[in-house]
């Protein structure tokens, strides 16, 4: 029997506002005292991240959550059973709990049917793994209380960041009790072999699940493209592909924003989505499975290495870090994120930390890209900026803000003043 793992991810990021300098100043002019609640409030765009959120809600989260749950609820009985898995960011919960309730609730009615397996990631969305690993922890515990507050359930496996994964990041989430770790399946890791086993990760026992991205961009990129030679995508041609691939997994894992936003209804996404189960559920020799389940009835058949230097992602053509952190822009802003992060770390109020994690998060980084071709083409896509380099001034400007508050506090707490 080959198991079909459904992995959608969730997420958006919290855009910084481009108004910052101007309402910084009216602040200052007012006289009034700057906390990290302020900050927060100046530092992102609260009426373009609710407008995106109430968007992409009513194009994707809903109805697609919709189609989900009734396939769900229809093959409850039917000897095999669909199962999907999710991966939700603790600053998209935390934004549709503020603006979009009903898509909390829509979320939380899939993990009623049991038959949902809900992921751990960092709360952030953030590249918190090339920070320390003690950030790294930290944020995913944040995340796994959020998940168990507001959909009541434990989760058991966890990717990283966009799939960022080494040796290093992956024992980590061995001695957090994490079952399994999902992850890209980068050519360049595994030379020869096929993302379509289990493997375990070198060091600890971690089981490592990778994703077939091929299998994934035919939905996640190419569904639409009349210029692609199998055009259009259809629920039964789709699969049969499954059904003709090797090997005990196949993980299938797309932005979940794919049905309805990226490509919108009229293309026929959704309906894809709805027809998808039962054309899978036609071949005898495929079942849906979630990670944790895959990680407990599938043998191991080999050892997957990657050392830091050769750390692997899902971002563009090189599968590495290179999205975030691939230029000279993206470099020195980390850098000084960084070595700002030693400073808000020791303050005894939380909300400054808060404030540098959510500047930490990947896609401020993201935006910063100045590759060409199709990568390019990505990059521009989800960003607001007209370029790289104004979102680079856009963070620094804010990481500065935040150095100076933070240092001033740091030094009133030496002095007993805080």
């Amino acid at each position: 029997m080959r198991d079909v793992v459904l992995l959608f991810e969730v997420h958006q990021p919290l855009r910084l506002s481009k108004h910052f300098r101007r309402e910084l100043r009216e602040l200052a002019a007012r006289g009034e005292r700057v906390t990290p609640e302020t900050l927060e409030r100046l530092y992102f765009d609260e009426e373009l991240n609710r407008r995106v959120l109430e968007r992409v809600s009513r194009r994707c989260y809903l109805p697609a959550n919709s189609v989900l749950l009734q396939q769900l609820e229809y093959f409850r009985n039917y000897g095999k059973k669909f199962k999907i898995s999710f991966s939700l960011s603790g600053i998209f919960l935390e934004q549709a709990r503020r603006w979009m309730p009903e898509v909390v609730e829509s979320f939380r009615a899939l993990a009623s049917t049991g038959l949902v397996e809900f992921l751990d990631q960092t709360y952030y969305h953030s590249l918190a793994c090339f920070v320390s690993e003690e950030e790294l922890e930290e944020q995913v515990r944040e995340h796994r209380a959020l998940v168990r507050d507001l959909l009541g359930v434990e989760p058991t496996a966890v990717e990283n960041t966009e799939f960022i994964y080494n040796n290093r990041i992956a024992c980590l989430f061995d001695r957090m009790g994490f079952k399994v770790v999902v992850t890209e399946g980068a050519e360049h890791v595994l030379g020869w072999r096929s993302p379509n086993y289990l493997y375990k990760a070198r060091g600890c026992g971690i089981r490592v699940l990778m994703r077939n991205y091929r299998l994934s961009d035919d939905i996640g990129f190419r569904f639409a493209s009349r210029e692609w030679s199998e055009y259009p995508l259809t629920a039964d041609k789709y699969s049969a592909w499954l059904a003709a691939t090797p090997g005990d997994v196949i993980v299938v894992a797309v932005d979940y924003e794919t049905f309805g936003e990226h490509f919108p209804a009229e293309t026929g996404i959704l309906e894809f989505l709805r027809w998808l189960p039962g054309e899978v559920l036609k071949w005898e020799h495929l079942r849906f499975s979630t990670p944790s389940e895959v990680a407990e009835t599938k043998p191991v058949r080999d050892e997957v290495d990657v050392p830091e230097e050769r750390t692997i992602s899902w971002a563009d053509i090189e599968k590495d870090a290179s999205a975030w952190l691939g230029n000279d822009m993206q470099q020195d802003s980390f850098r000084r994120l960084c070595e700002l992060w030693h400073a808000v770390r020791v303050l005894p109020h939380r909300g400054w930390a808060r404030v540098w994690r959510l500047l930490s998060t990947s896609d401020h980084f993201y935006y910063m890209s100045t590759k060409g071709g199709g990568p390019g083409e990505v990059h521009a896509y989800f960003s607001h900026y007209p370029s790289g380099d104004r979102c680079l001034c856009q963070l620094l400007g804010r990481a500065s803000r935040l150095r100076n508050q933070g240092l001033r506090r740091a030094c009133r707490l030496r002095e007993g003043q805080v």
